[in-house]
């Protein structure tokens, strides 16, 4: 009989065969002593390695265990490997959908910036806080703004949903996109410091102090870009919101901030002047229950309400002036969602330019407007990539004028045998005579006539016959849709899902919705802060006595 020593979870010792013992044996055995219901849930180490029980044919001389040899005991939980492995797994996706995140913004900027053909039925425009649509600087200042603005607009949504480490990711590219911007153009927009207050509260709602250095710099660009854009007195964003005041919640999540970030170095007088005025301006935005409760009884839902109160001071007239103007604004917003989306369709008619770029729209409106025919017009804008004098020199001279009516046809006639193709591939595959289809469909019928006339001679035992002869489809090489070739986009490669994520959150917000703030979290944060400066005089009140 041989000892092993046993330390850890159970110290003993215990006598057994090393010839018949295994690592599972030994395993069961010190799990019993140690009253673990499970064994899988003790592991033992020897000199220094864990014990594995392999195929359990081998004994315990087979692995080098000798008499009087020390083993230590040591318990983890059965699901740690479990947990560990669910959380990489948790961590791979994160970083993949932060991926996605990010190549879907570039993708979506790239594309609606540039001037290409919108693969979807929307466009994303820059616009300003009276929603004028607006051109900063160059194509690659314009890019860089609009995918800025997609991804503090998607972070926005996750620090809505709480995913502040997510959040804070995708706010530091943001901070990275803007980055790739002109300095000066950004200094005409608020996003910036905007998104700079953002990536601060993450940092406190992390509650990750390791960011104080950091944060505190962070802030202090945040101040000076909302200074330089709303002014000092806020007299610049008022007057551009047309009296409204909507800034109040963000100065007051800025100065709650900087109390924190000042608190935390030791600068308790700055904390406790930024703190106090964060109140005040917290206590101004509490909206009181009978304003609210009137507004709503002019049929205004209380999330809209308490919105109008607090971007208006409380003032209940011109909350409900603003709620209508909202109103007409969103039912303004539908209907050019709705030209958009008509316009982007008619302009896939025309195809692109050589460079791959749609046909400008206010050019075209511009030749209509001269008195040229609208496809014609667009023809020689996509021929001349947009260049309007190119353009007007071919619709002027009449020899190219009739070469591009000429092809114009082409293609139309080409659109129209495209579209019989398809019609004719649709109705083989239900099983019917594919000469007499073509037959049938080059007739000119609708689809309903088409149906009704080859279901009053079908034969299913002929149509079966034909099926099994092996006759491929593509026999009928003059039918071929492919062999038709026009001035189309081919679709790329995209994320459709999460472009759409994100052009869902740009698509909801609005001139004020950076300044929407609920702000339930700052109001608890600044009671814990004065708190622990109370606290703090106390003490030193009782150390100086």
């Amino acid at each position: 009989m041989a000892k092993l020593r046993i330390a850890g979870t159970w110290v003993g010792v215990i006598d057994l065969e090393l010839e018949n013992w295994t690592v599972a044996m030994l395993r069961e055995e010190v799990a019993k002593r140690s009253n673990a219901q499970r064994p899988d849930s003790i592991n033992l180490i020897s000199a220094g390695k864990v014990l594995k029980d392999g195929d359990g044919s081998q004994n315990l001389t087979q692995l080098g265990i000798r008499n009087n040899a020390k083993i230590l005991a040591t318990r983890v939980s059965v699901d740690e490997g479990k947990s560990l492995e669910q959380e990489l797994m948790a961590e791979e996706e994160r970083s993949r959908r932060l991926a996605r995140v990010k190549a879907a913004a570039t993708a979506l900027s790239k594309r609606h910036v540039d001037g290409s053909l919108p693969i979807e039925d929307f466009n994303i425009e820059l616009e300003n806080q009276g929603g004028q649509k607006v051109q900063l600087g160059t194509e690659t200042d314009q890019r860089a703004v609009m995918m800025g603005l997609m991804l503090h607009e998607n972070a926005k949504n996750l620090l809505t949903r709480q995913l502040y480490k997510d959040a804070l990711e995708v706010l530091t590219m943001g901070e990275e996109a803007f980055s790739l911007c002109d300095p000066k153009v950004l200094e005409f927009i608020d996003n910036v410091p905007i998104l700079q207050i953002d990536m601060v509260w993450c940092y406190f709602l992390l509650r990750d102090i390791s960011w104080l250095s950091v944060a505190g710099i962070r802030l202090e660009k945040a101040r000076e870009g909302l200074e330089r854009c709303h002014g000092k007195d806020f007299s610049r964003v008022r007057l551009l919101q047309a009296g409204c005041q909507p800034e109040l919640a963000l100065h007051m999540r800025l100065e709650l901030l900087e109390g924190v970030v000042a608190y935390h170095n030791g600068q308790l007088d700055k904390s406790k002047k930024a703190l106090t005025s964060a109140q005040a301006k917290f206590s101004q935005l509490q909206v009181p229950d009978e304003a609210l409760s009137h507004v709503m009884s002019m049929g205004f839902k209380e999330r809209d309400a308490r919105r109008a109160l607090r971007l208006n001071n409380q003032d209940i007239r011109r909350a409900v002036d603003f709620l209508f103007e909202e109103k007409t604004k969103r039912k303004q917003k539908r209907e050019d969602d709705i030209r958009h989306r008509t316009e982007i369709m008619e302009l896939k008619q025309y195809g692109v330019t050589p460079l791959k770029k749609a046909v400008n729209v206010e050019k075209l409106k511009e030749l209509v407007a001269i008195g040229f025919e609208k496809k014609l017009a667009a023809e020689a804008l996509r021929r001349n990539e947009n260049d309007f004098q190119k353009a007007l020199d071919d619709l002027t001279n009449p020899e190219t004028n009739f070469a591009i009516q000429i092809d114009i046809e082409s293609r139309k006639r080409k659109r129209e045998q495209r579209a019989v193709n398809a019609r004719i591939e649709e109705l083989v595959s239900m099983g019917f005579d594919r000469s007499r289809v073509v037959v049938v469909v080059q007739a000119g019928e609708t689809m309903e006539q088409t149906m009704s006339r080859l279901l009053s001679e079908f034969d299913p035992l002929q149509a079966f016959d034909a099926n099994s002869s092996g006759n491929p489809a593509s026999e009928a090489s003059n039918l071929n849709p492919d062999s038709v070739e026009g001035p189309s986009t081919a679709d790329e490669e995209r994320d459709v899902e999460m472009e759409d994520e994100l052009a869902r959150d740009i698509g909801k917000a609005d001139a004020l919705s950076d300044y929407d703030i609920e702000v339930t979290k700052e109001g608890e944060a600044i009671q814990e802060y004065l708190a622990l400066l109370a606290s703090t005089d106390s003490k030193d009140a009782l150390s100086s006595c």
